[in-house]
C-alpha cells in the first residue's frame, strides 16, 4: 500500500477547514498550520520552508502566505497548490508553472451585495457613530461622551470605481443621499456613468473628480477600492492626506500598502483628520507591538481609529463554500481527474 500524500492547510484562523476534508483522511495526512509566517522576514522564511518541505499538497488562504519563486524552489515534494478565491496575487504563478506545480482556485461567492462592500459600510458607520468607543465606555461604567457624524449630504470619495467601489457608491446614494465623487488613474466620466447604470443609478450619480488633488479636497469620507500593484502601491501619500478636511474619514478595505502607512500614522497621531477605519495593513497579522495596536487612539488630540482583522470577505457562507470547492478539487486531483478553476 502506497504511503499517504501529505496535505498542509495554512492560515485557517477560524479553524473551520479540516472538517471539509474529513472524507479524504484515508488518502492524505492533513496537518493544519493556523499561524502565519511572513517570508519577507528571513527567519520566518526559513521556518516556512522547514514547515512545508515534506508536503505534497498545500492549501493557501487568499494572500495570507506569499509564495515567491525562492519559496517554491525550496519545496521539492510540492505537486499541487490550492488557494481560495478566484485569484491570489501573492502567488508567483510563473514559478509554479516552471516547477510543474499545478495551481487552482475557487469561485463560490454568494449572490447579492459583496461581503467587502458590507464590511466597508460597517466600518464607515462604526467610525462615524463612534460605536466601538461608546460600547467600551458603557461597559466601563460611562455614558455619552461623543457625537456622531451625519452622512446625509456629505461627499463620499471612492478611490477606485470597479465592482466593489460602485456597490459602495450605490448604497451611499440610495441609503444616505450622499454625493459621490470618484477618482482613479484612467477613470473617465463615461466609465463612471457605465458603472452607475450597472448599479441601476442615473448617469452622473458618480462624478469623476477633475484631479487627484480635488478628489481628496472634496471628500468628507474617502473609501479605497483599488487593486494593489507596483503602480498603485502608496497611491495615497502624505500630500493626499494633507489635503483632507479636518473632519474627514478614510476607510481601507482593499490592501494596506495602497496607503503610505507612516504618512497615515503621522496624520492620525497629529489629529489632522477625524479618523480612519482599517481592515488591511502592510503586515498581517499585525505584530503585537504595532502602533496600530498600542497607540491610545482618540485621546490626547489623536484621531479616532477603528480596526478589524482583514475580515472584509470573512463571511461564514463564503469561507465554508471555498473550502468545499477546494475539497472537491483535491478529490478530483487524487482521482486523476482534471482540476477545476486552474490558475496556471
Amino acid at each position: 500500500m502506497s504511503p499517504k500524500l501529505r496535505f498542509a492547510i495554512l492560515d485557517d484562523y477560524q479553524g473551520i477547514a479540516r472538517p471539509h476534508f474529513a472524507h479524504l483522511e484515508d488518502r492524505v495526512d492533513i496537518v493544519c498550520f493556523p499561524k502565519t509566517l511572513d517570508p519577507h522576514i528571513p527567519a520566518e522564511q526559513e521556518a516556512l520552508v522547514k514547515r512545508l518541505k515534506t508536503f505534497d499538497v498545500i492549501l493557501a488562504m487568499r494572500e495570507r502566505t506569499p509564495f515567491a519563486a525562492s519559496t517554491i524552489a525550496a519545496l521539492p515534494n510540492l505537486k499541487l497548490l490550492l488557494t481560495t478565491g478566484t485569484r491570489n496575487l501573492a502567488l508567483d504563478l510563473d514559478a509554479f508553472t516552471q516547477q510543474g506545480i499545478a495551481v487552482a482556485g475557487t469561485e463560490g461567492r454568494p449572490p447579492g451585495v459583496n461581503a467587502t462592500v458590507q464590511h466597508t459600510w460597517a466600518l464607515i458607520l462604526g467610525l462615524a457613530r463612534h460605536l466601538a468607543r461608546d460600547d467600551a465606555a458603557i461597559k466601563a461604567g460611562g455614558w455619552q461622551g461623543t457625537l456622531g457624524m451625519g452622512l446625509s449630504g456629505k461627499t463620499l470619495g471612492l478611490l477606485g470605481l470597479g465592482k466593489l467601489g460602485s456597490q459602495v457608491g450605490k448604497i451611499a446614494v440610495q441609503a444616505f443621499g450622499m454625493r459621490v465623487v470618484a477618482w482613479s488613474t484612467n477613470l473617465s466620466q463615461e466609465k463612471a456613468d457605465e458603472q452607475a447604470r450597472a448599479q441601476d443609478l442615473a448617469p452622473g450619480s458618480f462624478l469623476v473628480a477633475p484631479s487627484k488633488a480635488e478628489f481628496f479636497t472634496q471628500s468628507d469620507i474617502v473609501s479605497i477600492h483599488s487593486v494593489l500593484s507596483d503602480r498603485s502601491r502608496g497611491i495615497v501619500g502624505a500630500e493626499d492626506l494633507a489635503r483632507m478636511k479636518p473632519h474627514s474619514l478614510i476607510i481601507n478595505t482593499s490592501r494596506g500598502p495602497l496607503i503610505d502607512e507612516p504618512a497615515l500614522l503621522e496624520a492620525l497621531q497629529t489629529g489632522h483628520i477625524r479618523g480612519a477605519a482599517l481592515d488591511v495593513f502592510d503586515r498581517e497579522p499585525l505584530p503585537l507591538n504595532s502602533p496600530w495596536r498600542t497607540t491610545p487612539w482618540g485621546q490626547g488630540g489623536r484621531s479616532e481609529v477603528l480596526l478589524s482583522p482583514h475580515m472584509g470577505y470573512g463571511e461564514e457562507d463564503l469561507l465554508h463554500g471555498w473550502y468545499e470547492e477546494v475539497a472537491e478539487n483535491l478529490e478530483r486531483w487524487l482521482n486523476g481527474e482534471e482540476l477545476l478553476r486552474r490558475l496556471n
